[in-house]
């Protein structure tokens, strides 16, 4: 018996996983899908939704080579297959071929877009799958010609004398085929965050209100969702005052909460992997640093309705919450104002109560591609730029200094005192610091915030 290990091949992202075969003189048994053990030595988490088997009556028998739209986990359940496998993705590996038989105790981790190809080596072979997408009538994806000269799989029975369908038989061969290009993913939003992934995601399809209404369930069902394997929801009521008035209060419920949980039964029911963006505001800031573990306590009705969006989409299969604070990024925000009174030469009085560590959307957007491009963990992320915590007060400071003033031209006063004699004020979090080990343990680096800072108002 193996130890339990996966192997990568010529092929980007095709893996074979060899797995421990527990046998005596009844049979064999094994761990065909073992999630928390396979992930952790790197097979991607792709959340399997429908297990096949296909059955093959006789020794040859050859099912084409297919690059079906979903990834699938590929094994035997008795006796013993060849595999090839033909990189149909567009690609600097477009062409590349594997190739290697298998048993009881391999399985092969087959990603979208990749041909694969089966022929049965003993009489009464079966061979299971499973996949991240239902199959639904009409679908198309290239398939590849079993005897193409380029591919020139040494297919161990002859396919002169192999069962094969008449319909593999009329596959074209690789100079033919058109090939598979990757679901484009969708940014639903208009605001900062959304402006700030169109640099790092130019393929991507970006909607606004008008195409894809969060708050409208007639909008949220016309959508075609199968054209996407990534939805990012960019998009949030985020007045944070104004959802302490009955009028704000329907919009924040309706945008933050209703809204992504219709994302979340739309993730299952199509197997999109949803990202979502939550705020600080979940938590009611009695604590100097959050973690991820910790239990929702919001203040107000923009946090309750964020806190109630984060438990939605908590409930899709494959999710990302990326919980982050103090978001900067193009158009009005604190910094921008900032900077405007400084070369006004207006003094303000900013609160120094309030801690915590800014967020620029360039950041955000950095770090949604690296936890979707790495096969993190599904979950969720606090993000924030890193940096010690600093108070609002601090942060305006930073900004009178860079533009040429000095910071003790910004004083310094309580939220108390801020806040008072406001009607319809939101609470705030005197704590906002949100404790980056999560995201760190994946590989990503925060940048320093002040120096993030710099390099925006130089911008």
């Amino acid at each position: 018996m193996t130890e339990l290990r996966i192997e990568t091949t010529d092929i980007p992202g095709l893996l074979v996983v060899r797995l421990p075969v527990h046998g005596d003189a009844r049979g064999w048994f094994k761990e065909n899908w073992q999630r928390a053990k396979m992930t952790a030595l790197g097979l991607p988490d792709f959340g399997p939704v429908q297990n096949n088997i296909s059955f093959n009556a006789s020794r040859g028998a050859t099912r084409g080579i297919h690059a079906e739209p979903w990834d699938k986990l590929i094994s035997v359940a008795t006796g013993r297959v060849f595999g090839a496998w033909v990189d149909l993705r567009v690609g600097a590996s477009f062409g590349s071929t594997f190739s290697l038989e298998v048993d009881e105790s391999v399985a092969v981790f087959v990603p979208r877009g990749v041909g694969n190809s089966y022929q049965a080596l003993e009489d009464g072979t079966a061979y299971s799958y499973l996949v991240n997408a239902h199959w639904r009538p009409g679908i198309r994806y290239p398939a590849l010609a079993l005897d193409d000269a380029s591919a020139a799989i040494p297919w161990p029975i002859p396919l002169s004398e192999s069962e094969i369908s008449d319909k593999d038989r009329a596959n074209p061969v690789l100079t033919d085929v058109s090939p598979f290009e990757a679901p484009r993913p969708l940014v639903i939003g208009g605001g900062q965050v959304a402006t700030a992934l169109r640099a790092v995601l130019p393929d991507a399809v970006f909607v606004t209100r008008p195409e894809v209404d969060l708050a409208d369930p007639a909008s949220l069902e016309a959508y075609d969702w199968s054209a996407h394997d990534v939805v990012i929801n960019a998009a949030a009521m985020t007045a944070v005052d104004r959802a302490e008035t009955a009028e704000g209060r329907r919009e924040a419920w309706a945008a933050n909460a209703s809204g992504p949980a219709e994302l979340a039964r739309l993730a299952r029911e199509h197997g999109f992997t949803l990202v979502h963006y939550s705020s600080d505001y979940v938590f009611d800031g009695t604590v100097a640093s959050h973690s991820e573990s910790e239990p929702l306590s919001p203040l107000g009705v923009y946090g309750q309705t964020k806190a109630a969006g984060d438990v939605a989409v908590a409930s899709a299969p494959r999710h990302y919450i990326l919980r982050t604070s103090w978001v900067i990024g193009e158009g009005a925000n604190f910094v921008a104002t900032m900077r405007s009174l400084a070369e006004r030469g207006v003094s303000p009085s900013v609160v120094d109560d309030q801690i915590g560590r800014l967020t620029f959307t360039s950041e955000l957007a950095r770090a949604t591609v690296h936890l979707l491009s790495h096969d993190a963990p599904f979950g969720t992320y606090n993000v924030t730029n890193g940096g010690e915590p600093m108070s609002w007060h601090a942060v305006a400071a930073a900004v009178f200094e860079a533009s040429g003033r000095s910071g003790d031209d910004v004083s310094a006063t309580s939220t108390a005192e801020y806040l008072a004699g406001r009607e319809n004020v939101s609470p705030r979090p005197a704590h906002s610091t949100l404790d980056l080990a999560k995201l760190e343990a994946t590989g990503f680096v925060p940048t320093d915030q002040l120096t993030a800072l710099a390099d925006y108002l130089a911008r």
